[in-house]
């Protein structure tokens, strides 16, 4: 593995920060945040920040943006000094100043940090308009030279878009462009690609790498991805509630790590080497899909629009017990395929068995007694959880409906909470009162709780870090153990396909392009995509835990322990 050697301690000091203590607002005896944080970062250093969710690392960000809520966090003490200028007691007026000409920042969702009502270009203009005197003209041609910088195909078609109208990665190298149009000092990066497949990742990661060299920029980089890590980073800092409990180089830091928080991080990352295979019992499969075609667009009241195959000619099954996975990059239609199995949206073609009953073409009235046997995990469960529903209402709902009694159903949710290692208690608490991990753990206690025979997973883990997303994969392996069910897992992130998964689906651009057993399509892919996709993976050529480089050495079964 090719790290990087740059000896940065020649080079100017971009960004300090001293023992940096930020707290809740007007509760100075409260436990702090962040407690005494140091940070330096020098000029053309990627400095990455990495930990588990709610250890400090978004709230560092911010307070270096000077963006922390005013009825929520303060700098309580410290100092955070960028170039000799000291930030902690900045105005408002020398913060926006500040801003674009010598910090800036990449979120995490383009989609919410865009606005949706104005046009991508007239965005960045307005960044220009802010902090330079250049006319009209000369704006959009700068904007323009941004965009094109920033590998983004016919800018000018671009220019005039909006948001809604890119996909995850076009967005992303917008916010990458209006980040980096005024030359900045320092660029913080949160969560860049956090939701992006593996070969646009690569590209956003290939893309501020070459930003970076070409303008001399300071990066820090938050991630909880070490993959990324090792693949872009010069020194690393580990957080752990509000501290930094470890800094190294990156070599250091993969090679030999000192504290137990990082050893445990590292050795949570899920290897790129399928598990051993099991063998099937021959059992009938619970899901059967042939010929299953989904097409929009293609007609119109006055004129006919261009048809869009979004899947086309899907052939696969699952038995009980059994789990296979279905990846691509995003626009490949994985998640249509969820979708039309759960009857979210009508396929145009194919039919969907589900446990030997044909359900493709039943009518909303014909379809729900066959809602019991199908279940989906989404990828938010935030948004899937009512906010205003208790737990218990949540996972009581589905059982009432189908004619379980309260009593019953409130007994197997104190049963479900147990398994899904949450207390009982927990059942009279409201979603915003848990973690995203605890939520996610909460929505697979309701699919569960229907009993069904097939329960599909869309990017359930996606937005997880590696930690907590290493116990939600424990948790539906048990769960599969337990019930028997089979499981559709849709994923970009190859690596947990190749810890869950009995089979493997490659789709590209609506199309089934290599189907198998886990092992024969991630060891020894037969098709240029799905070479393509793991060549893609961030720190493919690492054993994370075994905190050594796989040397070129072909990957095997079961790598991680």
């Amino acid at each position: 593995m090719q790290f990087k050697s740059k000896d940065f301690s020649e080079a100017e000091r971009v960004l300090k920060i001293r023992k940096l203590k930020v707290g809740l607002t007007g509760r100075p005896d409260a436990a702090p945040v962040l407690n005494e944080i140091d940070l330096d970062i020098r000029a053309g250093e990627t400095h990455c920040l990495v930990g588990e969710s709610g250890s400090g690392k978004s709230v560092t960000s911010l307070a270096v943006m000077g963006l922390l809520p005013k009825d929520a966090l303060e700098v309580q003490g410290g100092l955070i000094d960028l170039e000799g200028f000291d930030i902690t007691a900045a105005t408002h007026a020398q913060m926006r100043e500040l801003r674009a000409q010598r910090i800036a920042m990449i979120f995490q969702e383009p989609m919410t940090a865009l606005n949706p009502v104005l046009r991508v270009g007239e965005q960045i203009e307005e960044v220009l308009a802010m902090h330079t005197d250049l006319s009209g003209s000369e704006a959009k041609a700068r904007v323009l030279d941004i965009m094109d910088q920033v590998h983004l195909p016919d800018v000018e078609r671009i220019y005039r878009a909006f948001p809604h109208q890119l996909s995850g990665g076009q967005r992303q190298r917008i916010m990458i462009a209006m980040a980096l149009v005024l030359d900045p000092d320092l660029l913080i990066a949160d969560e860049p690609t956090t939701a992006l497949d593996v070969t646009t990742q690569l590209q956003i990661l290939k893309l501020i790498a070459e930003m970076q060299e070409r303008h001399g920029t300071a990066v820090l980089f938050i991630t909880h991805d070490m993959g990324v890590v090792a693949e872009i980073a010069d020194t690393v800092s580990v957080m752990q509630k509000g501290r930094i409990v470890e800094r190294a180089p990156i070599r250091q830091l993969l090679t030999d790590p000192k504290e137990a928080y990082t050893r445990k991080l590292l050795t949570a990352v899920p290897s790129l080497g399928p598990r051993m295979r099991r063998d099937g019992d021959g059992a009938k499969p619970v899901l059967e899909v042939a010929g299953l075609d989904m097409t929009y667009g293609g007609t119109g009241i006055f004129r006919k629009s261009k048809a869009v195959h979004a899947v086309q000619d899907a052939h696969f099954s699952i038995a009980p017990g059994r789990t296979l996975g279905i990846v691509g990059e995003s626009g490949s239609g994985k998640s249509t395929v969820a979708r039309c199995i759960m009857r979210l949206i009508d396929p145009t073609g194919g039919e969907i068995t589900v446990s030997g009953k044909e359900i493709s073409t039943l009518g909303r009235r014909a379809l729900q007694p066959h809602r019991k046997s199908l279940q989906i995990v989404f990828q938010d469960p935030y948004r899937s959880l009512n906010p205003r529903w208790t737990v218990a209402r949540s996972l009581c709902e589905g059982p009432i409906n189908f004619g379980v009694s309260k009593a019953e159903a409130m007994k197997t949710a104190a049963e479900l909470m147990e398994l899904v290692e949450l207390p009982r208690d927990a059942l009279d608490r409201y979603p915003h009162q848990f973690s995203g991990g605890q939520r996610q753990r909460i929505a697979i206690a309701r699919a569960v709780a229907m009993k069904p025979d097939l329960l599909v997973a869309d990017e359930a883990v996606s937005a997880l870090d590696v930690s907590v997303q290493a116990q939600v994969l424990d948790l539906l392996a048990d769960v599969q153990k337990r019930f028997g069910v089979a499981l559709l897992f849709i994923t970009h992130d190859l690596r947990v396909a190749a810890q869950i998964c009995d089979e493997v689906l490659v789709m590209q651009k609506g199309k089934v392009v290599e189907a198998g057993p886990a092992d024969e399509v991630l060891l020894h892919p037969g098709h240029d995509y799905t070479r393509s996709l793991i060549e893609a993976a961030p720190g493919r050529e690492w054993d994370f835990a075994n905190f050594r480089a796989l040397t070129g050495a072909p990957l095997t079964q079961g790598a991680t322990p």
